[in-house]
């Protein structure tokens, strides 16, 4: 029987006569519930008991050495300094026979899933002796192995996918190079080439693109960013080469060959199995190679790759974990102990890592250079009073600079050293020197910017605070000190960008500054050009260095967005503006197959092609003049049909127009004079005084 609920009157408060039933919280039948358990009780149900869970973090280790009692506690030490590295063990257990010896495998049980799996990875196949090697598996894949067909059975092959030829682009006669650009907010991505006299388009869509696009290093595929993943695209008519699928993907990374490709998401799913914030492709079969968990919030990008793809590296906590490919394993299945690393870069052209140490105490910084497999070390450098360090490499690989922010000491105040500012020591390593000698140059202001010459062995810095900012440029000398070339003095600019073929560099103010532009040619610091483009916010140089563009992004600025080009001389040859412009990037060009004798002899004879190149000029502007009064005479053609037809429609309808205004027709004045009157006007235009002299 139904609780029946007394009424309550509500002017005086007192229980009131008659009842009530309690009332029903079923739903109606027609009722549709179209929220998911996942979006109500999603908390929950990640925390919810799997199947996996107490053995998930438990791997079994074959091929250990079959003991008794007297040697178990030597066994068990020696599995431990093993296995520590990768996490706590919580539980281990070494099966025994009826005499006591072990079964030559084991259980260990680490903290989490993830520390199992490092271990699998690391010591799997990892030779403890001349007799025993051991074999590592996850406990949970055992249901895996038991359900192996007996019979093989051969794959069927995938039929082969024709792509097309990825680098047409490069077999362009007049090597005109190709720039994409995001506009109206980012819901319209177009492709352009850089012709003459005019851009012309080679793609253009609509949202290619949920946030960015991003060229790979050598320019065969463009990524363009999804809700799902990324998309690659390339051809001559930018088909969909490959996707992966990483939810939430926000940052993408390649390695320099382009052979393998880094996505990270914050979008993690806790009952996941697998890691999911970092994830390593293979770009040409779109195969996972292997995931990581991401720390909070990463530092991006968090893996480094050597030049030749074959290595890469990321931080831990003091240590340096350096991976190889194709296999994705720990090169030499263990991780480079460095306490106190801070950060590290590889050589642009060389398998060699350089890293630098923070100081402890009275234990100095440190730079090092070591060369990878070997993990030889190859050049140290202490350094003291070191409050930050940033390294950087030129292109070819020949320096290394390392730009060390360190602290001026002022006074000791009870054993505790009191610091008075900081001033810059660049440290640079001759890298193809014999003993890798260094250089010290110091800068007692501060640094804005540190840029090397790409190709060459020059280098610039921006220093100082406004209005009293400074660019000087340097020159690296063998066996000598680096020596001063020019110094710029008071220079509205807070950016510089070499040439990518180097001699040339724009000086720029971008962002909080005004937009002023420098051309410098660095062979005799002639400025060729300065100038200004307001609230520029982006240089891009293209692959060749002939051409650069200064942008105005919507990102930056919300008014006047636009992209203008310029010679590497500084004369502006376009402005382009367009809707909520947002970003360009130039698309890069692979390494070229010319080597430096050959590059250096077209150089000298540049003369030679010279007048071939102005006479193609030529010959393109006036065919674009040409076209120019073609369409002019096209369109004067077209007028003077349509007038002629208006005329003769405006003659057809004489006779009406005569009728409506009663017999008067305005046309011929010489046969109405009798109806007008005429009438002279006159108004004064200009008064001048002329004064004569006597």
């Amino acid at each position: 029987m139904a609780k029946k609920n007394k009424g309550k009157d509500p002017e005086n408060d007192n229980d009131v006569g008659g009842e009530d039933e309690e009332p029903d919280f079923n739903d109606p039948e027609d009722y549709v519930d179209d929220i998911t358990d996942e979006d109500l009780l999603g908390d929950l149900l990640r925390e919810q008991p799997k199947e996996t869970d107490g053995v998930e973090s438990v791997i079994i280790v074959d091929g250990v050495p079959q003991v008794g009692a007297e040697r178990l506690e030597k066994l068990q030490n020696v599995i431990r300094k093993l296995f520590k590295d990768f996490g706590p063990i919580v539980t281990e257990h070494y099966p025994k026979d009826a005499e006591g010896i072990t079964k030559g495998y084991i259980f260990l049980e680490f903290k989490d899933r993830q520390c199992a799996e490092e271990a699998v990875r690391q010591l799997n196949t990892h030779k403890l002796d001349k007799q025993h090697t051991f074999q590592c598996n996850l406990f949970t894949d055992f249901d895996k192995f038991e359900n192996i067909p007996d019979e093989f059975q051969q794959p069927k092959p995938q039929p082969y996918k024709d792509l097309g030829n990825l680098s047409y682009y490069l077999l362009e006669e007049n090597c005109f190079d190709q720039f994409s650009v995001i506009y109206e907010g980012g819901t319209t991505t177009a492709i352009y080439l850089n012709s003459v006299p005019e851009v012309t388009v080679v793609a253009k869509r609509e949202r290619w693109t949920e946030t960015y696009v991003r060229w790979s290093p050598r320019g065969t595929y463009l990524a363009t960013f999804h809700l799902k993943g990324i998309a690659l695209w390339g051809g001559e008519d930018f088909r969909q080469v490959q996707k992966f699928s990483h939810n939430g993907v926000q940052f993408i990374d390649f390695s320099p060959c382009e052979k393998y490709m880094v996505t990270f998401s914050s979008q993690v799913d806790a009952r996941a199995e697998e890691p999911q914030s970092i994830i390593i492709w293979d770009v040409l079969t779109g195969q996972k190679r292997r995931s990581f968990n991401a720390e909070r919030p990463p530092v991006w990008p968090v893996f480094k790759w050597s030049h030749d793809d074959k290595y890469f590296a990321r931080i831990g906590e003091d240590v340096l974990s350096v991976y190889e490919t194709p296999s994705f394993g720990l090169l030499d299945m263990k991780s480079i102990k460095v306490p106190g690393i801070r950060d590290f870069s590889w050589s642009p052209t060389d398998t060699v890592l350089a890293y630098w140490i923070a100081e402890d105490k009275d234990v100095p910084a440190k730079v090092s250079l070591i060369a990878i497999p070997s993990r030889e070390e190859v050049r140290t450098k202490n350094l003291f009073s070191v409050a930050d360090c940033k390294m950087h490499w030129q292109k070819c690989g020949d320096y290394l600079c390392v730009k060390v922010a360190r602290y001026v000491k002022a006074k000791r105040e009870k054993n505790e050293i009191k610091y008075a500012g900081i001033y810059y020591n660049f440290e640079i390593f001759h890298m193809r020197d014999k003993g890798i000698p260094v250089d010290s140059l110091e800068i007692k202001e501060n640094i804005q910017a540190f840029a090397w010459e790409p190709i060459g062995n020059k280098f610039g810095i921006i220093s100082g605070e406004p209005p009293s900012v400074a660019v000087t440029f340097f020159q690296v000398n063998k066996g000598l000190a680096p020596s001063e070339l020019k110094k710029f003095e008071k220079r509205a600019c807070n950016n510089l960008f070499w040439s990518p073929q180097g001699q040339f560099v724009v000086l720029a103010g971008l962002r909080n500054l005004s937009g002023a532009l420098e051309f410098i040619d660095t062979k005799d610091f002639q400025v060729m050009a300065a100038t200004e483009h307001f609230m520029a916010t982006d240089i891009e140089w293209d692959p060749t260095g002939r051409y650069v563009a200064s942008c105005v992004s919507w990102w930056g600025h919300k008014v006047d967005n636009a992209y203008w080009l310029w010679s590497f001389q500084g004369k502006c040859l376009k402005r382009q503006a367009l809707e909520r412009f947002c970003q360009l990037l130039w698309r890069p060009r692979p390494p070229a197959l010319l080597n430096a004798a050959h590059i250096k002899d077209i150089k000298k004879n540049m003369k030679k092609y010279s007048a071939q190149f102005e006479l193609q000029d030529k010959m393109r502007f006036s065919k674009a003049s040409k076209d120019i009064i073609e369409k002019r005479q096209k369109l004067m053609a077209s007028f003077t049909e349509y007038r002629e037809k208006v005329t003769e429609k405006y003659n057809s309808m004489k006779e009406a127009r005569i009728e409506l205004r009663e017999g008067l027709d305005s046309e011929n004045l010489a046969d109405n004079e009798g109806d007008y009157e005429d009438e002279t006007v006159e108004f004064l235009v200009k008064k001048e005084i002329i004064v004569l002299d006597d």
